[in-house]
C-alpha cells in the first residue's frame, strides 16, 4: 500500500508540472493544410498567407447555406489543452475574419478571431453544432493586431482576447464534445471579396492535465 501510495504521489506531481510548465512549441512547418490556399509561407514563427476569395465557414441557420471551404492550418490534439495566437491582417471587405479554430468534422467546429463588418472591428465567435450560430463583441477602434486564446477544459472551450498578451478577457464559452480528437489552429475566411493578407505569430500550445483525472487523483492519492 505504501508502495501505491508513493507511485500515485509521484504521478500527481508530473501531472501538476505538466500542467504547469510544458508549453509545446508547435512547429508551424509541421502542421497540415484543409484547403490549401494558392499563397503562403510559413517558418517556424509565422505563417502568412493570402486569404482564398470567396471562402467560409459556415452550416444553413439563418441564410440557408452551407459552406465548408476557406483555407485551415492545424495540428491535431487528444486531450484538454490551451492554444493561443497574435493576428494581424489587412481586412478589406465585409465579413473578412481570421482567427483560431477547433474543429471536430464539418458538423462541429468552433471559430473565434477578428472579423471586418460594415467597416468595423468585431471580435467574432461562430459556434457550429449541425447548425451555426453567431456572437460579436464591437471594437470601436482600428487595431493592428490581436491576441486569441482558448482553453479546452472537459466539454467546453473558453474564448479570450487581449491587445497585450497580459490582459485577456473572455469573448465565449462554447460547448464542444470532450474525450474526442479535435484538430487545432488558424484559419481566414473571405466570403464576399477578393481575399486578404493575414500573419499569424507566435501560434502556441500549452497541454493540460486532464481535469477529471487530476482530481480523481487527488481524492485518492492516500488510499
Amino acid at each position: 500500500m505504501k508502495k501505491f501510495k508513493s507511485i500515485m504521489q509521484i504521478f500527481s506531481a508530473g501531472l501538476l508540472a505538466l500542467n504547469t510548465t510544458q508549453v509545446s512549441a508547435q512547429r508551424l512547418d509541421k502542421m497540415t493544410w484543409f484547403n490549401e490556399p494558392e499563397k503562403w509561407e510559413v517558418d517556424t514563427k509565422a505563417l502568412n498567407m493570402f486569404v482564398t476569395p470567396k471562402s467560409d465557414y459556415w452550416r444553413i441557420s439563418h441564410y440557408g447555406f452551407t459552406v465548408d471551404d476557406a483555407p485551415f492550418y492545424y495540428t491535431e490534439r487528444g486531450g484538454e489543452f490551451e492554444v493561443k495566437v497574435k493576428i494581424s491582417a489587412d481586412y478589406k471587405t465585409r465579413f473578412d475574419q481570421a482567427g483560431l479554430m477547433l474543429r471536430i468534422d464539418h458538423e462541429n467546429y468552433i471559430k473565434a478571431g477578428i472579423e471586418f463588418v460594415d467597416g468595423k472591428y468585431n471580435l467574432s465567435t461562430v459556434v457550429t453544432h449541425k447548425t451555426s450560430d453567431w456572437s460579436i463583441i464591437p471594437v470601436e477602434e482600428k487595431i493592428p493586431f490581436v491576441w486569441i486564446k482558448a482553453v479546452r477544459r472537459l466539454d467546453a472551450v473558453e474564448f479570450f482576447y487581449s491587445f497585450d498578451d497580459k490582459n485577456y478577457i473572455m469573448m465565449r464559452n462554447a460547448w464542444l464534445q470532450d474525450n474526442h480528437p479535435v484538430k487545432v489552429g488558424v484559419m481566414g475566411a473571405c466570403p464576399d471579396g477578393d481575399g486578404f493578407d493575414v500573419k499569424f505569430e507566435h501560434f502556441s500550445i500549452k497541454p493540460l492535465a486532464d481535469q477529471r483525472r487530476t482530481e480523481w487523483l487527488q481524492k485518492n492519492a492516500g488510499q
